[in-house]
């Protein structure tokens, strides 16, 4: 009986060995290294609210409990996705309120604000926007899947200090024009021109890890580097792959510091010691977020942020942790 009763047992621990779901990640062993300056266009899940203004001597936003940061989905109970639906739905309005949706805290909330005749223009006292643009760096093309990873870190809407919720977004090529240089306290950054003819992927995801999508242009006979483990990094030199003029992608030599998997990003600590580049930008500046940093065959990173005390330092994220967070 005893027996019957251990092969049953048994039976049923080796059949739950089979339905344990299993995280197995895809991602290969050997990408391509990025290092192209890209420009960046990304379009927000619903109408963010990122200000409000005073109408006369009314704020109408705040006396309808609109706050920064609220996502507009609906206005008088019908969808709005951007601001030219918002702007027609206002227009084509019954009355002089309207029945506003909104999401914060991942609850919908509905509220009525009363619009304000300013001059036969009807006002919201509301800053809002759809979209947002600006630049950074690829960091890498998975060869099997053309999924690709860029900058590193995640897209912060600046007046909410929020991160961007998107719907999608696209990458284009992108030449930088000219750079103004890093000064300890103050980060520089690179100017660029965004080709917004020239897409070269598809974004689908903003996270703290970096910025992902699909790659769509042809990517045979690319040097493959090697994905390394946290073992296989080493302190000491290392180079990262950026633009600094036109669309042209130069190595620079770098020194790793210090190497931590404590976190999914800053697992890098290294400073710059390329005279050519702290010549040319005087350390790390913005837009170089996603510059690949390899190290022999591996490819090991990506720079994420700059140390604004003393810009020829900065912080790197770990290869994998953009690999992994593409893949989930």
């Amino acid at each position: 009986m005893f027996l019957k009763f251990l092969k049953k047992t048994c039976l049923c621990f080796l059949l739950s060995l089979f339905i344990i779901p299993s995280s197995i990640l895809a991602y290969s062993d050997y990408i391509i290294a990025g290092g192209q300056n890209i420009g960046i266009a990304l379009n927000t899940k619903g109408i963010m609210v990122v200000g409000v203004y005073k109408v006369g001597n009314n704020y109408p936003a705040k006396d309808a409990g609109i706050k920064v940061g609220d996502i507009i989905t609906s206005i008088n109970n019908e969808t709005v996705s951007n601001i030219n639906e918002l702007t027609s739905r206002i227009n084509t309005r019954l009355s002089d309120s309207i029945k506003i949706g909104y999401i914060r805290n991942d609850i919908t909330n509905y509220t009525d604000l009363k619009l304000y005749n300013d001059n036969g223009i009807f006002k919201t006292g509301l800053y809002v926007k759809d979209s947002i643009t600006g630049i950074g760096t690829l960091t890498y093309i998975d060869p099997n899947t053309k999924l690709f990873g860029a900058l590193g870190h995640e897209i912060i809407e600046k007046n909410t200090g929020k991160i961007l919720e998107i719907k999608d977004g696209k990458i284009y090529t992108s030449d930088v024009i000219n750079i103004e240089p890093s000064v300890n306290g103050i980060p520089g950054e690179k100017n660029a021109k965004l080709n917004g003819n020239e897409v070269i992927g598809d974004i689908f995801e903003n996270t703290t890890q970096g910025i992902f999508g699909n790659y769509n242009l042809n990517i045979d006979n690319q040097k493959l580097y090697k994905v390394a483990n946290i073992s296989n990094i080493k302190k000491g030199e290392a180079i990262i792959r950026t633009v600094i003029s036109g669309e042209k992608i130069e190595e620079f030599t770098i020194n790793i510091l210090k190497i931590n998997d404590s976190s999914k990003t800053k697992n890098i600590v290294f400073e710059i010691n390329d005279k050519v580049l702290l010549e040319k930008t005087g350390g790390i500046v913005q837009g170089m977020s996603g510059s690949p940093i390899i190290q022999g065959d591996y490819i090991v990173g990506a720079v994420t942020h700059v140390v604004v005390d003393d810009t020829t330092k900065g912080y790197g994220i770990l290869i994998t942790n953009m690999l992994e967070e593409a893949e989930n």
